[in-house]
């Protein structure tokens, strides 16, 4: 019996054993306009297995590289595209340089730091207060949301100031939302309740024969 088990390593398998011994054949051929047909006729069984991509050209740049792939970088052919090399694949991404920067209150998260820095550089009031208000409403939210329970307002209004480091005044009578309003939470949001009247219709036209 012939097991794949025994059978060469596929470097891409979703392509098929098949596919692959089209590539292995082509790294025979010495002609290289042969060649060249040849790989482009890969190509094209390649993107018929996923006709939805064919044509983008990112996914065919995608297929010439698989076919070097394939080919263990071998195959010499004139690819519309640069053709990778074993060293460029074999190299480790850059790392990404994630942030350490340090959130006072994390359920409020960065943004509404960076809202009240802004909010302190406003030098009109009426701008201020409306973006003070803004903020507010948006801590109160997400305050909820990770506490599950009612807050009051000047819990917010304190850890404005806290996190303004005192450079920001709450404007005076300002008030916050309420948390049962239908568009400030949506886990709030009343249920529809039966009324039956389907059922009471029914009941009446029984009682009426």
């Amino acid at each position: 019996m012939d097991y794949n088990s025994n059978r060469k390593h596929l470097v891409l398998p979703e392509y098929g054993r098949n596919v692959q011994k089209m590539v292995d054949f082509a790294l025979t051929v010495e002609d290289r306009d042969e060649r060249n047909k040849v790989a482009k006729s890969i190509i094209a069984v390649m993107g018929n297995m996923y006709p939805h991509l064919r044509d983008v050209s990112d996914f065919r740049h995608k297929l010439w590289d698989h076919l070097a792939l394939m080919s263990d970088f071998k195959l010499d052919i004139d690819s519309p595209f640069e053709t990778p090399t074993k060293e460029k694949l074999s190299e480790k991404p850059q790392k990404v340089p994630y942030k350490n920067e340090r959130i006072k209150y994390r359920h409020y998260g960065k943004t509404i730091e960076s809202l009240i820095a802004k909010a302190i550089e406003i030098e009109e009031q009426k701008e201020k207060d409306a973006l003070i208000l803004m903020i507010a409403n948006h801590m109160k939210k997400s305050f909820i949301n990770w506490n599950k329970d009612s807050v009051p307002d000047d819990k917010i209004f304190q850890d404005i100031v806290e996190l303004s480091e005192g450079q920001l005044t709450i404007p005076e009578e300002l008030k916050l939302r309420e948390a049962r309003d239908k568009d400030f939470s949506q886990k709030n949001k009343p249920r529809k309740k039966h009324t039956g009247g389907h059922r009471n219709d029914h009941r009446k036209h029984n009682k009426n024969r």
